[in-house]
């Protein structure tokens, strides 16, 4: 059948509004998330890499046209948090991802959650409502690993100072149980002070002067973070005796283990303990969740522990963790920047740029996660009615060293 003109264009009009019908619906069908980050302490640069990695990723395709994303900073109130989730909630959620700052105070707002079917996960810091999913390396062990492997530097013997984090929060009270269970078995390690550092440098140079000045033959700190500001106490005060120091992963702070000069004056450092990378791999682990990408059959998830000890720390050229390089060198970022932030196995997306101002890496695209690992149970801190395992307080990196008699 031949057609004339008129046809013709009658046919291609028809033909236009049905193309422009079937785009308007495509875009209609696109899939559109509402996502929370619920921030609690935000003082230190600990969590702000953590959110500015997160920020980074949800503006990182396809992510940018599948999110929308908003930042809520909760502070330490405990019911303040309460009410920012339930306030998230009623502005339709579709997912939630928390630092916590209880294990168990915030179980029933989650339930709520949940039960309005929205998705919650936790970074770090873990809850013990069975609904909610944790993403943290609070079960790695590092307070017994790096307890032990402290013991093990000081010979069994020694006076120690423990800079706590923050207080009431699962990450504090796990790791400070596993530590003094350790430093418990050897009757030579001394505690001479404690105090709760809130995961700060100032705060923490500032509590281990004071101590120092108390206890003047102080042989070690241990710490979670504020351990750049811990050991800058003991350069300042006392620079031709340093320490054995266990701790967070600011890049000052490796480059300074690594020293030889410094370690010929008795430092002895070990940086690992939790990297901000946690909270940006959280949320990609819970955007695969909410996108059916990922059906994760136990709701612990296990991050990696970072582990370099001082004869481990290698030099970057670039602006990630490639070929087995853990530091930058000295002016490439500030001190105080935490190594951890990145994490090129898991994270490739992220650069410094990404982690150090939230906006996303050029040309980057968000990869599909390797193989998550499920962490083991700790009754009170990540689940409630389940049994941890039998040596849940041991080291499972470092080997005991004997109790010196």
């Amino acid at each position: 059948m031949l057609f004339g003109t008129k046809q013709k264009t009658l046919l291609a009009g028809a033909a236009a509004m049905l193309l422009a019908g079937a785009v308007q619906q495509s875009a209609a069908e696109e899939p559109h998330y509402k996502v929370f980050l619920d921030m609690s302490y935000s003082g230190n640069i600990w969590q702000a890499a953590a959110a500015n990695g997160i920020k980074a990723l949800a503006a990182t395709p396809p992510y940018d046209k599948e999110v929308e994303f908003k930042t809520i900073i909760s502070g330490t109130d405990v019911q303040r948090q309460i009410s920012d989730i339930q306030s998230m909630v009623a502005a339709g959620a579709n997912a939630i991802l928390i630092y916590p700052l209880s294990p168990t105070a915030l179980n029933r707002v989650i339930r709520q959650a949940c039960a309005q079917h929205v998705l919650v996960f936790t970074y770090d810091s873990t809850v013990t409502e069975p609904c909610a999913y944790n993403v943290s390396n609070i079960t790695a062990r590092y307070g017994a690993n790096s307890a032990q492997w402290m013991v093990n530097q000081l010979g069994g013997k020694g006076e120690l100072v423990i800079n706590h984090g923050v207080a009431g929060t699962a990450v504090t009270k796990t790791y400070d149980a596993q530590a003094l269970h350790i430093f418990s078995r050897y009757p030579g390690i001394k505690i001479v002070g404690e105090f709760y550092g809130n995961w700060n440098d100032a705060t923490s140079q500032e509590g281990v002067s004071k101590i120092l000045a108390a206890h003047p033959n102080l042989d070690a700190i241990w710490t979670v973070d504020g351990t750049y500001g811990s050991l800058q106490a003991v350069m300042k005060n006392r620079p031709d005796r340093l320490v054995t120091i266990a701790g967070q992963s600011n890049n000052g702070y490796r480059l300074m283990i690594a020293d030889p000069k410094l370690q010929a004056k008795g430092l002895r450092g070990l940086s690992s303990s939790a990297g901000p990378a946690v909270g940006p791999y959280a949320f990609k682990v819970m955007m695969e969740v909410l996108t059916g990408q990922l059906k994760p059959t136990q709701h612990n998830i296990e991050y990696p522990l970072p582990w370099v000890p001082y004869t481990d720390v290698k030099l970057c050229t670039g602006d990630r963790f490639v070929g087995g390089c853990n530091t930058f060198p000295e002016g490439k970022v500030p001190p105080l920047f935490i190594d951890t932030s990145l994490n090129g196995d898991l994270l490739p997306e992220l650069s410094l740029t990404a982690v150090q101002e939230g906006k996303p890496t050029p040309g980057a695209r968000i990869q599909k996660l390797p193989e998550i690992h499920y962490a083991e149970n700790l009754p009170g801190i990540n689940c409630e009615n389940c049994t941890a395992p039998p040596d849940a307080m041991e080291p499972n990196l470092v080997k005991p060293i004997p109790v010196p008699k």
